[in-house]
């Protein structure tokens, strides 16, 4: 039986991703807004994006979930090698993973 949340977020995130890769929705030097996580698949070894919405503090940006299970929070704990998309560029960054209630990464911009 097919993950309804999963295929459902799956296609909002193919439609969302190139606008945020443009900048739009990006986040202000300190402000929310819309970002792109890349990251390196953990078994696959490709690259992963997803549009996930932020907190910029300068060169550091927060993101997070309440989903265990989302592949990308998994792919950042085997790899903290990353990049966030926003202002219509990329940016490298690595990734710290806090577990908890509220799922916490933060990348800080290399």
């Amino acid at each position: 039986m097919p993950d309804v949340p999963q295929a459902l977020f799956r296609e909002v995130n193919r439609f969302v991703k190139p606008l945020v890769k443009a900048g739009l929705g990006s986040p202000l030097p300190v402000g929310l807004g819309a970002v792109v996580l890349e990251s390196t698949g953990r078994v696959s070894g490709e690259p992963r994006e997803v549009p996930v919405f932020g907190l910029r503090l300068g060169n550091r940006i927060m993101v997070s979930t309440v989903r265990d299970r989302s592949q990308w929070l998994r792919n950042l704990e085997a790899n903290e090698d990353a990049a966030v998309w926003y202002g219509g560029k990329r940016h490298p960054a690595r990734a710290s993973v806090q577990r908890g209630p509220l799922n916490v990464v933060t990348l800080d911009r290399v």
